[in-house]
């Protein structure tokens, strides 16, 4: 499937489909690891037998499906995105979705510190007003990183115009933490792989600066590419570290995702494999480890549970691995049954069908 990836109303629904699947697919990764995300493996299997979790289980007040912060931020990305993709189309002007990321991701830091949509401070002058932060549900902290909370609250724009050079960021300079690896995934729905890359590295450095917190994202975001243009698993990943190996830095991520390619031709998925990965907390682990259970599992629903039974970021590794199988797969080959109790459901399926009907790349950086 080319870019854009929209010639035939066949080719237009598959899109749409994976697109959905990626969103929803993370979601319920997320809602799968989110109760049990600072458990180790032992108490999991203790607290839910020697499978560990096998579906949703209750969470904070005995809610079953919650998502987590990942989801919400990966849903302001989203926005932040389309409203790009809006301005270059009505308006023709490109180059701004650095700044419409930043502004997002301050609304999403809003509903971590305020009650409600009531108590929300008014959008800045020329930022974007309405959407999510309008959904009281959003209104709800469940366990935001401290790198996201303390780097959104510094106000910071990349420039989308430089070239990665491998050098710590000016925000949180030594802070490579998952929070912008898992939030990363829709730069890869709506650009060819070398552009999302670039977006993903560029977006993750307004919270993250260290050079394998930024590339994990970036690497995230052009295996998501890779797998809406039709490609397999293991050749988006192999593909994706191509375009990794070109960046000064890359060595770090470069080496969790060769050790994931390598464990999963092993076959004979276990949690114990997955934890040799790491726990999941920096963002090369989790991007490993969700790779991993993508590549070895036998089916998504053993992929999910696999990505989330271990002893780490259970929330984060479901989120990406659940990211992975729904672009590969589309919305339909998601759970049923998980799709229908994952909280925002509805929410989530119409902001991906608003970022597939305006699907042409965003501007802005250098491929």
């Amino acid at each position: 499937m080319s870019w854009p990836p929209m010639p035939t109303l066949e080719t237009a629904a598959v899109y749409r489909a994976r697109v959905r699947g990626c969103l929803l697919g993370g979601a319920i990764g997320d809602a799968l690891g989110y109760p049990i995300e600072f458990s180790s493996l032992d108490r999991i299997r203790a607290s839910h037998g020697e499978r560990g979790v096998t579906g949703f289980v209750p969470g904070a007040h005995g809610v079953l499906g919650r998502i987590s912060d990942d989801t919400q931020m990966t849903l302001f990305t989203v926005e932040a995105i389309v409203q790009a993709q809006a301005r270059e189309r009505e308006k023709g002007i490109g180059g701004g979705w650095a700044l419409l990321l930043r502004q997002a991701y301050e609304r999403w830091l809003e509903t971590q510190t305020k009650p409600g949509p009531e108590q929300a401070a008014p959008p800045r002058s020329g930022a974007p007003s309405g959407g999510l932060i309008a959904e009281a549900w959003l209104y709800s902290r469940r366990a935001p990183g401290n790198a996201c909370l303390s780097g959104v609250a510094q106000m910071y724009a990349p420039d989308p115009w430089l070239e990665l050079d491998g050098k710590p960021g000016q925000v949180n300079s030594d802070s490579k933490g998952c929070g912008a690896v898992m939030r990363s995934a829709p730069f890869g729905l709506v650009n060819p792989a070398d552009a999302a890359f670039a977006m993903a590295a560029r977006g993750a450095q307004i919270t993250h600066g260290h050079p394998t917190g930024y590339y994990a994202a970036g690497a995230f975001a052009a295996i998501v590419a890779h797998l809406v243009a039709g490609d397999s698993l293991e050749g988006s990943v192999l593909r994706a570290l191509r375009e990794l190996e070109r960046h000064p830095g890359h060595e770090e991520t470069s080496a969790a995702l060769r050790q994931a390619v390598d464990l999963a031709a092993e076959g004979a998925p276990t949690a114990e494999k997955a934890e040799s990965l790491g726990a999941g907390w920096v963002a090369e682990e989790a991007l490993a480890i969700g790779v991993y259970c993508a590549l070895v599992a036998p089916g998504v629903k053993d992929a999910l549970l696999l990505s989330v039974n271990h002893s780490g970021d259970s929330d984060s590794t479901g989120s990406i691995c659940g990211n992975l199988l729904g672009a590969r797969h589309g919305d339909v080959g998601l759970p049923h049954e998980w799709v229908e109790q994952v909280e925002g459901r509805t929410r989530i399926a119409a902001l991906a069908d608003d970022l597939a009907a305006g699907s042409s790349p965003v501007g802005g950086v250098r491929h």
